[in-house]
């Protein structure tokens, strides 16, 4: 059994707690707890706990938790454009590392996101990230319009059209790459549509290189709930990540990344 390991990708939140006109409301909850007792089962010993869309810019239940658990846990905070640089420092010292963008089901324009200098500049300075969701094949159109010095991390696998080399998302990467750090989560198969998410995972590490991969499970799986069991999630990581780079993705990747 994997002896040490980084969900780099959990949600955490309660029954029918949502902003006001969120498009999706949840009907159970999904605790810490819960996550942390069936994550250690299979030996994910630290985690990070992404802000789901749904709870808007209230980060406080995360924050409450990051201080209670610094050693185990890092956050992905949602903000808005004009976030404070005041609330940017509280985010900070309680162990949040980035923010995220969650495009999916939206029409991609992030002009308002475009015209802030001032965020981009503190998130560079802080050693924080950008965390970014599309919908599928969404991404080119997307990083056209953010900062090239950014460093980034890719939702579930990037959800290219194909699994292919020329594939445009594939090969937007691949560019951004050479202007900033670009990680890829291995996370979420069942969000990818009718792409292969094993042959993906090869791509993703033959185009990348394993310094680039990061490994969630996505916990509590929104929307696609029956997949959210960690024996099997574990057992799909091994199929993605070959054996002798497996703890490199699931360890030494996300330690540098959230508690370097």
């Amino acid at each position: 059994m994997l002896k040490n390991g980084v969900d780099t990708h959990f949600h955490v939140f309660k029954a029918g707690v949502a902003t006001e006109g969120a498009r999706y409301v949840p009907r159970y909850n999904a605790l810490l707890a819960d996550w942390t007792q069936q994550s250690q089962q299979v030996g994910i010993t630290r985690g990070v706990w992404v802000q789901p869309s749904f709870l808007g810019t209230d980060n406080q239940l995360m924050v409450e938790a990051l201080k209670a658990h610094p050693d185990m846990l890092r956050g992905i905070a949602v903000v808005s454009p004009d976030v404070s640089l005041e609330t940017l420092t509280v985010l900070h010292d309680a162990g949040v590392r980035g923010i995220r963008l969650n495009l999916a089901g939206t029409p991609h324009d992030i002009s308002e996101w475009t015209q802030t200098d001032r965020l981009w500049q503190a998130i560079n300075s802080m050693g924080w990230h950008l965390e970014i969701h599309t919908d599928q094949g969404k991404l080119p159109s997307v990083l056209q319009q953010l900062p090239s010095d950014i460093a980034l991390v890719i939702d579930h696998m990037a959800k290219p059209s194909e699994a292919a080399s020329d594939d445009p998302t594939i090969l937007s990467i691949k560019h951004r790459a050479n202007l900033a750090p670009v990680y890829v989560k291995l996370s979420g198969a069942y969000r990818l549509g009718q792409v292969d998410s094993t042959k993906l995972a090869t791509l993703l590490l033959n185009e990348l290189g394993s310094e680039a991969l990061l490994w969630g499970s996505d916990w509590p799986c929104t929307n696609h709930e029956a997949f959210a069991d960690f024996n099997a999630l574990i057992e799909q990581a091994h199929a993605w990540i070959p054996a002798n780079i497996f703890e490199h993705v699931l360890w030494a990747n996300p330690m540098k990344l959230y508690w370097g």
